[in-house]
């Protein structure tokens, strides 16, 4: 009797439907970034900049994001990186 027909071999089906599945839920968990534009980033950052969060150095030209240490350049890579850091923060609050 020959082996099984390669056509209907169907056991690799259960692995990519499981990695479906959790690429679906790495994305139903992760922080949507994309909608972070230039006025929005810097609508954030001078809110951030009023609450004593972000620190703004002139003569460096940098922004201080004071809860982390870091250094930015740039208004919307900061809001970028605070909107992940609030969420993995949030994330690591209802975990507990």
């Amino acid at each position: 009797m020959a082996g099984p027909d390669p056509h209907h071999d169907t056991s690799a089906d259960h692995e990519q439907f499981e990695k479906e599945l959790l690429a679906q839920d790495r994305d139903a968990t992760s922080v949507d970034t994309a909608d972070v534009d230039d006025a929005t980033a810097r609508r954030l950052v001078d809110d951030l900049i009023d609450a004593d969060v972000v620190t703004p150095v002139p003569e460096d030209q940098v922004l201080v994001h004071e809860p982390s240490g870091t250094a930015f350049d740039s208004a919307t890579q900061l809001a970028v990186f605070h909107r992940g850091w609030t969420a993995g923060r949030d994330a690591d609050v209802e975990g507990e």
